[in-house]
């Protein structure tokens, strides 16, 4: 909503930049692999590699193993959250992040209503949660069981309904480093342990090796989680940012009440159009002018996701460029600014990466983009195996 009060005004451009500093791209963060996971409350996890790459690009001295320890150790998961897409996110996260924005899970099931007429939700809540924490079950074995109950019942919708109504997480294998297996399921609670309110758990299959099990501080349920709250961590890893980008980020309405009630600590400007930004008193704000090295991001990253209006990183001549059909690509940024595509080619005897500019970058720019591929490469590459840096267009 545009701003009713004068407020500094913020380019675009630094806008961008305020956003690629709370995002750890204008420097590789000397941060733990869990603590940025925290710190951007997930990431976006679609499909296996993207946390990867997205912590390749932000970490400084990242290692892939370490975030693969992190899913073993049972100190991260994959569950469904915002936007209905799966997130890796911290333990501590999946039992505050997951509640909150339960709100829009339950409205995505009515999406598909008419597949589930006659259908008690609650039992099935019921009857799945009994199901998967038996042990870990794959999404077709969910609606093969749901379907016993509810035979007249759309299948796709009684797998959806189940997502919905539980906090699934993805048990590893799956997303580990090299090492994903097939999707299998079971509650957060059986897989990272009860919150603390709730007392332990009983130990399910899922749960049967102790050394498996996370400490239960890593845990801990914190009081019924706020939208207060979420907005001020929300603000540290976007900001500045208005009532409708957080709303874009989380899929939730009507959060202008939780910015409101926590606008006396906050600072306030707005953006070229007018549009009201909040944000955090001490969170950086670079010059629009600091330099923005390139970084090489995986597909759908949280970066390009989390906002109503995306053009502090997404140009208007780049949109719609990220994917084509149901392919979304790997894409980079420079100058701050989304500004091409990448692909890996891995081979057993060389890993390639190509990358494929929108337009025509300077002979300085291709040498920037190809050290920060070959840093990249240095981390992505499978140990003993020779890489190689390509430039290549993109197909129109």
């Amino acid at each position: 909503m545009a701003s009713t009060t004068t407020n500094p005004v913020l380019s675009t451009r630094a806008l961008g930049r305020a956003t690629l500093a709370r995002q750890l791209l204008l420097a590789p963060a000397a941060m733990s692999a869990e603590d940025a996971v925290s710190h951007l409350l997930g990431l976006q996890a679609q499909n296996t590699k993207p946390p990867y790459y997205a912590l390749a690009a932000r970490l400084d001295g990242f290692r892939p193993e370490e975030l693969s320890e992190l899913m073993e150790s049972r100190r991260v998961a994959r569950i469904v959250t915002m936007r209905s897409t799966i997130h890796t996110h911290t333990a501590a996260d999946v039992f505050t992040l997951r509640p909150l924005v339960q709100p829009a899970r339950d409205r995505e099931i009515g999406i598909f209503r008419k597949g589930l007429v006659g259908v008690d939700l609650d039992r099935l809540a019921a009857l799945s949660r009994e199901f998967v924490e038996e042990r870990p079950r794959t999404p077709k074995e969910i609606r093969e069981a749901l379907l016993v109950e509810w035979p007249d019942a759309d299948p796709q919708s009684l797998g959806i309904a189940a997502r919905c109504r539980l906090p699934l997480v993805q048990v590893t294998p799956r997303g580990l480093w090299c090492r994903s297996g097939q999707v299998c399921l079971t509650t957060a609670e059986t897989w990272l342990g009860r919150p603390a309110e709730a007392g332990p758990a009983e130990a399910g299959p899922a749960e049967a090796d102790p050394s498996k099990a996370i400490p239960s501080n890593a845990v801990a349920a914190e009081a019924e989680p706020t939208p207060d709250e979420t907005v001020l961590r929300y603000l540290a890893a976007f900001g500045p940012a208005s009532v409708k980008d957080m709303q874009t980020w989380c899929g939730l309405t009507r959060l202008r009440d939780a910015f409101e009630r926590l606008r006396p600590g906050l600072v306030t400007f707005q953006d070229e159009h007018g549009v009201e930004l909040f944000d955090l008193p001490d969170a950086p704000r670079p010059d629009e002018d600091t330099p923005a090295p390139p970084r090489f991001l995986p597909e759908f990253d949280n970066l390009l996701l989390s906002h109503a209006d995306r053009s502090r990183v997404v140009a208007a001549e780049a949109r719609n460029r990220t994917w084509k059909g149901n392919q979304a690509y790997c894409v980079f940024l420079l100058d701050g600014l989304l500004a091409g595509l990448w692909r890996l080619e891995e081979t057993k005897e060389r890993t390639t990466m190509t990358v494929q500019p929108f337009g025509r970058p300077t002979k300085a720019q291709r040498v920037e983009l190809a050290e920060e591929a070959e840093r990249m490469l240095g981390v992505m590459a499978q140990p003993g195996v020779p890489y190689e840096v390509t430039f290549g267009i993109v197909d129109e």
